[in-house]
């Protein structure tokens, strides 16, 4: 009894902690609804904690401790933790009460016939001590998150979109808690624009953002909701936005008045923000000026085709066919692939037109369906060289 046994029993359970963890948390899901819906790496992080702290008690009533500055620091850590997940506070405290009775448990089932009441008496200790201490360090990391979070909710906003960029953002589960805490609702494919100004010697200030925000009619959340539906961040001389889907003809027109420029990209989740905020970005750094010759803008398609041209490892040929082509890459539309081939082969209409055999009228047509597809022009200069690479593409086929 008393020392060897406790040593014996803390043996086992670390042989065993991975599984006793599990046991944990899955009582914690059965028994509290908001952890029912956990991500698997959310779940992964609770086991882990879990695990952790059922060595540490177990470790305290061994040696008869207590908590130290460390380890409340650490559940403090957790505590803002939750916040930033929106997780409830009451079911994050509940669910270390959980947690506690059944560890509880586990430790006596597995001294049965070696511990004897003062064990158990010591082991009863150390747990409400410990309950009291971490509820204290968990509640107080909590509040002070939490209070972070709505009481300054534009730098929250600005950490979370920063988050987006980078990578940081763990799990779906996570970014849906964390804009829930923040009264956020993104769309599931936003539009990411990354803007910037034609003198180099200016920049896009955050206000600049907020403005051409307002000036699109989405600044405000919709009716009976305060909710807010896009994000902007200033980076350098460049401003990040991310955005509802809505019309392209005001959003390249309100760039283009502000002498900015910029790289719209508009078919990526929201979970790869980061890769075209990486994109828009590399197709800022090396497009030349004459791909601006249709607008403001530069598109998905001229993005990933700046991303081939540059040999980026990221650039793959079938992005560039499906962003530049769209349904022009369709077999249906082979004859306007063909007229757009001939037309690109001869620089004219008519040229084109004996090329294919066809009446001049006929090529046209084609050529005019061809933009409307595609919303290029193959008479502008880089509208027809990204047109024709595409085209190439097609040509070559899959590797």
């Amino acid at each position: 009894m008393g020392m060897p046994a406790r040593l014996a029993v803390q043996r086992e359970l670390t042989a065993d902690l991975s599984e006793a963890g599990e046991t944990l948390i899955d009582a914690v899901r059965a028994q509290i609804p908001a952890y029912k819906a956990l991500e698997p790496g959310q779940l992964i992080e609770a086991r882990a904690i879990a695990s952790w702290a059922l060595s540490r008690a177990v470790e305290l009533w061994v040696h008869d401790g207590a908590l130290d500055a460390q380890d409340l620091a650490r559940f403090r850590s957790i505590g803002a933790a939750r916040a930033a997940d929106g997780r409830p506070l009451p079911a994050v405290l509940r669910a270390y009460r959980v947690t506690a009775s059944l560890a509880s448990d586990l430790v006596v089932q597995r001294g049965r016939g070696r511990l004897d009441v003062e064990d158990v008496l010591a082991l009863t200790r150390v747990w409400l001590a410990s309950i009291d201490a971490l509820s204290e360090a968990l509640f107080t990391g909590y509040t002070l998150a939490a209070e972070r979070l709505v009481g300054d909710r534009e730098r929250a906003l600005r950490d979370l979109f920063d988050d987006l960029l980078v990578g940081r953002q763990a799990s779906p589960g996570a970014l849906s808690d964390r804009c829930r805490q923040l009264q956020v609702s993104l769309p599931a494919i936003p539009w990411l624009l990354v803007v910037e100004p034609i003198d180099p010697a200016l920049a896009v200030t955050e206000n600049a953002a907020a403005d051409l925000v307002a000036q699109l009619g989405i600044a405000h959340s919709p009716a009976g909701t305060d909710s807010r539906h896009h994000l902007f961040l200033a980076r350098g001389r460049r401003a990040v936005l991310l955005l509802p889907p809505g019309v392209r003809a005001d959003l390249d027109a309100a760039v283009s008045a502000r002498g900015w420029r910029g790289c719209l990209i508009n078919e990526a989740p929201i979970a790869e923000a980061s890769g075209a905020y990486r994109l828009a970005v590399d197709a800022l750094d090396t497009a030349p000026r004459h791909a601006y010759d249709h607008g403001g803008l530069l598109t998905d398609g001229d993005a990933h085709v700046l991303a081939l041209l540059s040999a980026r490892p990221t650039a793959r040929p079938p992005d560039v066919v499906r962003t530049v082509l769209g349904p022009l890459a369709d077999p249906r539309h082979v004859h306007l692939l063909d007229g757009l081939g001939a037309f690109l082969a001869t620089g004219s209409a008519t040229a084109a037109a004996d090329l294919l055999r066809v009446h001049p009228q006929t090529l046209r047509y084609r050529l005019r369906r061809v933009r409307e597809l595609t919303g290029r022009d193959p008479r502008l200069p880089w509208q027809r060289l990204v047109l024709d690479i595409a085209r190439q593409l097609v040509d070559i086929g899959p590797p």
